[in-house]
C-alpha cells in the first residue's frame, strides 16, 4: 500500500510539473501602441479627407513569441464589416524580417527596404486608412500578423490580399490579431 501511494504521489507530481511547464509556454503575441485590442482606433489611422476624418497614417504593430523557424511576417488590415459585409482589405504588408519585432507607425505606408506593401481594395500599393460610411456603427479593423518560413523580401511586389494568402499557403506557422474599431 505504501509503494502505490508513493507511486501515485510521484505520478501526480510529474503531471503537475508538466502542467506548470505548459502553462508558462507563451504563445505568439501581437500588440499595437496605436490602439488597444477591442478599443477605438484614433482618427490618425483613418483615411484622409472629410469622408473618413483621418490622416491615413499606418499604425504601429509589434509581435513577440513567434514560432521557431519564422523568417518573415506579413501584416493584413481587414474590415469584415465593409463592402456590405463582404469585407475591405485596407493594408497588405509582407516580406518583413521577423526579428525586427515591430513595424513602426507610418512605416507601412509604401514599399521600403524593409517592407513590401501590397494592393489594397482600391488596387493601390499603399496603406488605406479606416473609412466606414458616415453614420454607420463603428466598423471592426482586424490587424493580423502572420508568421512565415519564407525569407524576407522573397515574395514579388504588388500582391493583393488574396494573392498573398495564396503565396503563404504551406509556409505559415501561426497568426494573431488585434482589433480596433472606428466610426465617425
Amino acid at each position: 500500500m505504501k509503494s502505490s501511494a508513493i507511486f501515485t504521489a510521484a505520478g501526480l507530481g510529474a503531471i503537475l510539473s508538466l502542467a506548470v511547464g505548459l502553462a508558462h509556454a507563451e504563445a505568439m503575441r501581437v500588440t499595437s501602441t496605436s490602439f488597444s485590442d477591442g478599443g477605438v482606433m484614433p482618427a490618425l489611422y483613418a483615411g484622409e479627407g472629410p469622408g473618413c476624418g483621418g490622416k491615413g497614417m499606418s499604425p504601429q504593430v509589434s509581435w513577440s513569441n513567434i514560432p521557431a523557424g519564422t523568417k518573415s511576417v506579413a501584416i493584413l488590415l481587414f474590415d469584415p464589416d465593409g463592402n456590405k459585409g463582404l469585407g475591405v482589405s485596407h493594408w497588405v504588408a509582407y516580406n518583413i524580417a521577423s526579428d525586427s519585432g515591430q513595424l513602426k507607425e507610418g512605416a507601412g505606408q509604401v514599399d521600403s527596404a524593409e517592407i513590401t506593401v501590397g494592393k489594397n481594395i482600391g488596387g493601390q500599393a499603399a496603406y488605406r486608412g479606416a473609412c466606414p460610411p458616415v453614420g454607420d456603427i463603428p466598423h471592426h479593423y482586424v490587424m493580423t500578423v502572420i508568421a512565415s518560413d519564407l525569407a524576407p523580401m522573397s515574395l514579388p511586389k504588388g500582391l493583393s490580399r488574396d494573392e498573398l494568402l495564396a503565396a503563404l499557403k504551406g509556409h505559415t506557422f501561426n497568426g494573431q490579431s488585434v482589433v480596433g474599431r472606428y466610426g465617425h
